[in-house]
């Protein structure tokens, strides 16, 4: 999977261009070396722009060396190891990022993108996260970077040695961060007004982002689509992973630097352990509450003080579980009898599932079975974790916004509804790269403009367009082909569910 010739090759390709793409780049200043870009239509490109040295395995990242003359920055730099990403150079040397920006001069607002993967898998090279179409509508700097995840990132082994390791994956972020700030205005950016983004496990990154005193004043504001970290792991699940973890590499635990030197094919390997804590899936790996550099939870039991006054919007898609139907394709003909043992482990909260069921017949009598399985799991994993950070920030008069992506995906017919990750494209205006999409048909287009212009307000202004979220008007912008202002959509799921705890996954 990690081929070392695949690296060679990208590396080869940052530090190399033609003569006529050099004599047409626009070429920019860093704190640590000139680099040259490339320009296509109306727009600049910076791609691989290194913001950290090659790492050392799981210990806090370093500034990059200074260079001399001038590097090439046309070609993204490699992913971190994982499974599931072979058309990526893959190497623990991932820290790079990549700017998309209308001109060198100015000072725009800019939009760090934080990719999804729940924290195991992912990057910021993505085509659907490709920044140009953003940058150029809105007049913004865009930036997508690549950090440390899955045991590379957040394998916990502070009592072995490695003081930073549980949360190196946050540590690079904050790094990048600090980089945007030393750096942007050279790309046209304002260091003033940054704005974090990201989806799935790219939100929950951000929301542990704003508890960490070490990002404190990095960024002023914080968008979040389907990603909830409403609790960090503890240390001592974070150790019992660790030690399943160890016996699968058929490392001695009391020689754990062993880590340090193993080849990082089999670290990668030996993620597909089954995870000791959620019982389910294999190994989780995420931010722990280290007390060294996360010393609370991000959303309990409130939210974080010290990032209550930046402007937060945090939005989910309807369908959310429809996205993970994957190849399964019997989810969509459960009958009555199939629901309630399926719902048992997709809801990930301890309610029964059969008086679920009951409720949600009650509630909406033309569902189908399947509907009610998709429903019921979007409203307790997810959605009800948003609605925990939602109403942390309301009760601390923190601002607040909410929306809701209806608008369904027109794939097979619209049979996914709004499923997971179909707001990514829409934000950056990708739609031709989406899975759920495809042709930007007028209806697309439309609704992604909404979206993407509903995203700029916000990082211009730190207000999306509608009224914040408070209680108990709960105002919520639901975008669908006619979008408006909901206030306490979806009630009585809220309600439902609100009678029983919730459990972070991962914690």
């Amino acid at each position: 999977m990690i081929d070392r010739r695949s690296i060679i090759g990208a590396t080869l390709a940052l530090a190399t261009t033609t003569p006529a793409q050099a004599q047409a780049a626009p070429i920019a200043r860093t704190a640590h070396g000139r680099v040259r870009g490339a320009q296509s239509a109306d727009v600049l490109s910076f791609k691989g722009l290194r913001y950290g040295a090659p790492t050392l395995r799981f210990q806090a990242p370093s500034q990059p060396q200074n260079w001399r003359g001038v590097r090439d920055a046309l070609t993204y730099g490699p992913a971190c190891p994982q499974r599931g990403l072979d058309a990526e150079p893959q190497s623990e040397d991932c820290l790079f990022l990549n700017i998309w920006t209308p001109a060198l001069t100015g000072r725009r607002p800019v939009l760090v993108y934080i990719h999804g993967g729940a924290y195991n898998t992912g990057s910021g090279s993505s085509a659907v996260t490709e920044g140009a179409r953003l940058a150029t509508h809105g007049d913004v700097v865009v930036v997508t970077l690549n950090h440390r995840i899955n045991a590379f990132g957040y394998c916990y082994l502070a009592s072995r040695g490695f003081p930073d390791s549980g949360n190196a994956g946050q540590l690079d972020l904050i790094l990048a961060l600090e980089w945007v700030r030393d750096n942007i205005d050279n790309f046209g950016g304002d260091p003033s007004c940054v704005t974090v983004f990201g989806q799935s496990g790219g939100g929950a990154k951000i929301a542990a982002l704003m508890a960490m005193p070490a990002a404190r004043g990095l960024f002023h504001r914080a968008f979040t689509m389907s990603g909830q970290q409403v609790t960090a792991s503890g240390p001592l699940n974070a150790t019992r992973r660790t030690d399943a973890y160890v016996d699968a590499l058929g490392l001695n635990t009391t020689h754990a630097r062993e880590f340090a030197t193993i080849p990082a094919a089999r670290l990668v390997e030996a993620l597909q352990t089954p995870d000791p804590v959620l019982g389910f899936g294999s190994m989780y790996f995420g931010p722990v509450l280290d007390e060294r550099h996360l010393t609370r939870h991000p959303f309990y039991p409130d939210a974080a003080p010290q990032s209550n006054a930046i402007p937060m919007m945090i939005g989910n898609t309807h369908d959310e579980t429809r996205g993970f139907v994957g190849a399964d394709r019997t989810v969509f003909s459960l009958t009555w009898d199939d629901v309630p043992a399926r719902l048992a482990s997709a809801m990930r909260v301890d309610i029964l599932p059969d008086r679920v069921v009951s409720e949600y017949r009650r509630l909406f009598p033309h569902y189908s079975p399947s509907d009610v399985y998709f429903a019921a799991s979007t409203a307790a994993r997810s959605w009800r974790g948003a609605l925990i950070e939602l109403e942390a920030r309301a009760e601390a008069g923190a601002p607040a916004f909410a929306y809701q992506l209806d608008w369904r995906a027109p794939r097979e017919g619209g049979i996914f509804g709004a499923p997971h990750t179909l707001d990514i494209p829409l934000v950056f205006g990708n739609l031709e790269a989406s899975e759920w999409i495809g042709a930007p048909t007028e209806e697309a287009v439309a609704m992604s403009r909404t979206m993407m212009d509903a995203l700029l307000r916000f990082a211009r202004t730190g207000n999306p367009g509608w009224a914040p979220y408070t209680l108990p008007d709960r105002a919520t912008m639901i975008f669908d082909n006619s979008s408006r202002v909901a206030n306490n959509p979806r009630a009585a799921e809220r309600e439902l569910f609100a009678k029983v705890p919730y459990i972070q996954p991962g914690t």
